[in-house]
């Protein structure tokens, strides 16, 4: 059970090391709805990206 604490706790730290690194590229906001619009967005993009992975994994174990 503490393997999956580990690996929740670094896919959190990932996901906010992201956040922070794209959301630094583009400093200006003109308001907060922008900064949550390019926020979500990038959770967005994470999310497709897992599931491709996990799509693709399981595709090679067949």
């Amino acid at each position: 059970m503490p393997d999956i604490i580990i690996d929740d706790a670094n896919m959190a730290e990932n996901i906010n090391k992201r956040l922070k690194r794209q959301t630094r590229v583009a400093s200006l906001f003109p308001n907060e709805e922008s900064r949550l619009r390019l926020a979500s967005a990038i959770l967005i993009e994470i999310t497709d990206q897992r599931e491709t992975e996990k799509r693709d994994l399981k595709v090679d174990h067949k």
